[in-house]
């Protein structure tokens, strides 16, 4: 009995414990899942499949409400998670600040999606401080389903940017935007302080509760066509 006892606290060192999510961190995973569903739902008016293939990361910005919304003085709150060996990332928290982003709009919700397409746009996410349009190149990115077959983007842009308001999904110029991690929620959504390099690069564990949001992700943005 002794020997089966040390044996089960043994294996028990082997899987990593996570701590309990607080309830607006597994809200904001949710949406941000909610938001990828609504959006590729409707195919002709989603994101291209040639970036789809292409991504190396994939943020997503839940939409706030009503007059909340108004970037400078609110912080636009978003996970991320990155394409790696084994598959997507765990996810981490990132917030978003500007100038005047003109998203206000009285009511309805607005979603943002950043897609990175090489390399250094991953890299990027992995600053503790970075802005959209001067240390990382970005555009507004295509839509429709070969939306992206005639555009430049990959040569060009590091970042892909979307917004989604009033139904209507298209690419939004993010210049200027800041974007930095969020420390504190990735903590407590691992229960630990893991560098943000460690997690997107897939050597930590997914969060049982971030998995949906990480499946749905691999779901839609597939692995790039040889």
């Amino acid at each position: 009995m002794k020997r089966l006892v040390v044996l089960l606290a043994v294996a028990a060192l082997g899987v990593p414990a996570f701590a309990q999510v607080p309830q607006n961190l597994i809200d904001r995973l949710d949406r941000a899942q909610d938001t990828l569903n609504e959006i590729m739902a409707v195919p002709d008016k989603a994101i291209p499949n040639s970036i789809l293939e292409q991504a190396t990361c994939v943020g997503v910005v839940p939409g706030l409400l009503k007059g909340a919304f108004i970037f400078g003085a609110e912080h636009g709150q978003g996970v991320v998670t990155c394409r790696t060996p084994r598959g997507w990332s765990g996810p981490v928290f990132l917030q978003m600040t500007g100038g005047s982003w003109g998203l206000q709009i009285g009511g309805q919700a607005t979603d943002l999606v950043l897609v990175a397409v090489n390399q250094k746009g991953f890299q990027d996410l992995l600053q503790s401080k970075f802005k959209i349009g001067a240390g990382a190149s970005a555009a507004a990115g295509p839509v429709g389903r070969d939306a992206g077959a005639s555009t430049n983007w990959k040569m060009q842009s590091e970042l892909l940017t979307w917004s989604r308001s009033r139904g209507v999904f298209a690419g939004i110029d993010l210049n200027g935007v800041a974007v930095t991690q969020n420390r504190g929620d990735t903590q407590l959504l691992y229960g630990a302080p893991h560098g943000f390099q460690q997690i997107l690069g897939g050597y930590v564990p997914v969060p049982p509760t971030a998995r949906p949001f990480v499946r749905t992700v691999a779901k839609y943005f597939h692995e790039a066509s040889e």
